[in-house]
């Protein structure tokens, strides 16, 4: 199961004439980190909400809003009339006091706690079946939306993983070719140097050459590193830890077959095989 982080989802609950409104997004992260904001009234709900997002989603930043909405036709704005001219009263001796201080307006006045006043909700328990349903079928479309994204990272990983296949199997089969390169720049400094060496002891020191220059263990260990980001690729479950740990280790056997390079197709192939291995593990790091 490849699955993005990155998603969005908006659902709506009716539920004693008031309509509960979750709105969820969430972003790459190495953790599940979740951050829910809930009205006062609802917020004894917040613990069971956090164990249901907890239980259904494994990695990401969570930002999850719960809102209440009341049809706005049957609002009316009431205040506190005493509290706001216990208010009014002190901001002018504290505006005498003060040379030149700002203007509170009406406004400010308003949005003090506890000047505005409005009907209690019904009862908390009586919300609570509505309110945590109405965010488990939030986090489902919220997947939904994370697993099609996913879909697409997969896809784009394994277009990349076949290409470092290719170039892994483009260095396999010029083992030969980089040994007969070495052994006739061999002859050539030989010759240079007009010395006189017996074709034993060349063999010998190109059959040293090439050792130094063997990769058939690193390229090997990257066969076996494909293999198993295929296999991690088919997982129905979270792999993004996996895949992550994974590209460690193919940036490692790049590395070392750069050291061991002697020629510049080898190292051209090699520096690809870099650009595609961060390439997929920036993809990586919105994965689930």
């Amino acid at each position: 199961m490849t699955a993005s982080m990155t998603g969005f989802a908006r659902h709506a609950t009716e539920a004693d004439g008031q309509s509960m409104v979750w709105e969820l997004r969430s972003v790459n992260h190495r953790h599940l980190d979740l951050r829910i904001q809930m009205p006062d009234d609802l917020r004894a709900l917040e613990t069971d909400a956090r164990a249901l997002l907890q239980q259904m989603l494994g990695r990401g930043r969570v930002d999850a809003v719960l809102r209440v909405e009341t049809d706005p036709e049957g609002d009316e704005i009431r205040f506190d009339h005493e509290r706001a001219k216990v208010l009014i009263k002190t901001l002018r001796q504290i505006d005498q006091m003060m040379v030149n201080g700002a203007r509170v307006s009406a406004l400010d006045v308003l949005t003090w706690p506890g000047i505005m006043q409005r009907d209690e909700l019904t009862d908390t328990e009586a919300l609570r079946e509505p309110v945590l349903e109405g965010l488990k079928t939030a986090v489902g479309e919220l997947r939904a939306m994370r697993l099609a994204e996913g879909a697409t990272l997969r896809q784009g990983l394994e277009t990349r993983l076949a290409a470092f296949a290719e170039l892994v199997q483009q260095l396999r089969g010029r083992r030969t070719e980089v040994v007969a390169g070495q052994r006739e720049r061999l002859r050539s400094r030989i010759a240079e140097l007009d010395l006189s060496l017996d074709d034993q002891r060349l063999e010998q020191e190109v059959a040293l050459l090439a050792q130094r220059l063997d990769v058939d263990e690193e390229l090997d260990r990257l066969d076996g590193h494909i293999a198993a980001m295929r296999d991690i690729l088919a997982r129905d479950e979270p792999v993004g830890r996996r895949l992550d740990f994974l590209m460690q280790e193919f940036n490692r056997e790049a590395n070392t077959l750069g050291s061991k390079s002697h020629d510049l197709e080898t190292t051209r192939v090699v520096l690809e095989m870099k650009v595609l291995t961060e390439q997929m593990r920036e993809q990586i790091q919105n994965i689930e």
